[in-house]
């Protein structure tokens, strides 16, 4: 799948997701293709492109369907669609990140934001500089990409 690809497959539900939690879709974006590998993961095949763990309370988007990808590793949530994989993260930023969203439409600050909260799990933690400039510059490339509005 292409850049070009991907944010035509997955902007329509960036796009609705952002917009019921006011979050800026490309960074929505830019988080999607990072914890997917531009959806070709294979958390992806369950519907799961932010690599949400299956801890909480189930609710309107996770109906509670688990994943183990490796024995005695993480557990992930798994989504009946792609559509609720894209709510639940917006559910979930908004909810437990809120300065992280309220950031959203200054892809930079958001990156910055996120990549030292603890949306990003400790294993990755020395790697936060890092994946805050991949942030940004995923969000860079995907404005490029992202249908202009008329």
């Amino acid at each position: 799948m292409t850049k070009q690809d991907f944010v035509n497959k997955f902007y329509p539900a960036a796009k609705a997701a952002g917009a019921e939690f006011n979050i800026n879709p490309v960074v929505i974006l830019a988080q999607a293709a990072i914890e997917s590998g531009w959806g070709e993961s294979k958390l992806s095949s369950y519907n799961n492109f932010f690599g949400i763990t299956a801890y909480g309370r189930i609710n309107n988007y996770w109906h509670g369907g688990k994943i183990q990808l490796a024995d005695n590793g993480l557990t992930f949530r798994r989504y009946d669609t792609m559509e609720n994989s894209f709510m639940d993260y917006c559910r979930l930023i908004r909810g437990s990140y809120r300065t992280s969203a309220d950031l959203s439409f200054h892809p930079a600050a958001f990156a910055k934001s996120i990549a030292y909260s603890k949306y990003i799990s400790e294993v990755n933690g020395d790697n936060r500089a890092s994946y805050q400039i991949l942030m940004e510059k995923l969000s860079a490339s995907i404005a490029t990409l992202v249908p202009k509005q008329h």
